[in-house]
């Protein structure tokens, strides 16, 4: 077993980690983890309501208990944007995976993303999405392994991914 046989792509909201992550998997036969999915599956509720009902530091708490328990080895790992704010779930991601950052440029995020008090994002009252990107973005690139940016569309940056994977093989897997 590698020590870090899993790929996990960490990014803003919106970036498509979880589009890209689907794909990656099934081009590489791995298996695919959504940690917001299985974070909504540990709690019983959406992430709007985690947020809503239980504040931030509640929703970043579960978050990165959920991503300490998984136990996958060799498969595709699409984190929530917010995991880089939690050192011990990204201590984590770095003994068992190697890390990509897909990096979407502000303007394109903003485009993408409509619904940012519904959609069950992680940020304080107040902050917009410039100000998340501006505290995240630090953190995306102090974790990354390599930073990948985000391609016109998911298959091309699935591809961008397999070319990084077949330049640096031995710890994902053989493509």
């Amino acid at each position: 077993m590698n020590k870090r046989g899993n790929i996990v792509l960490i990014g803003m909201p919106g970036s498509g980690k979880s589009t890209v992550g689907v794909l990656l998997a099934k081009a590489l036969g791995m298996a695919f983890v959504d940690t917001d999915l299985e974070l909504m599956q540990r709690t019983g509720k959406k992430l709007q309501e985690i947020l809503d009902q239980d504040g931030l530091a509640f929703f970043l708490d579960q978050e990165s208990e959920t991503v300490r328990g998984i136990k996958i080895r060799q498969g595709v790992i699409a984190t929530g944007g917010s995991v880089v704010l939690e050192p011990e779930a990204m201590a984590y991601l770095r003994e068992t995976s190697r890390i990509f950052f897909l990096d979407v440029p502000l303007t394109e995020l903003q485009r993408r993303i409509t619904n940012i008090r519904s959609r069950g994002i992680a940020f304080a009252p107040g902050q917009s999405l410039e100000g998340i990107c501006q505290e995240r973005l630090p953190l995306y690139r102090k974790y990354a392994d390599f930073i990948v940016p985000m391609e016109e569309n998911a298959e091309d940056t699935v591809e961008a991914i397999w070319k990084i994977i077949k330049k640096n093989p031995g710890e994902s897997g053989d493509p």
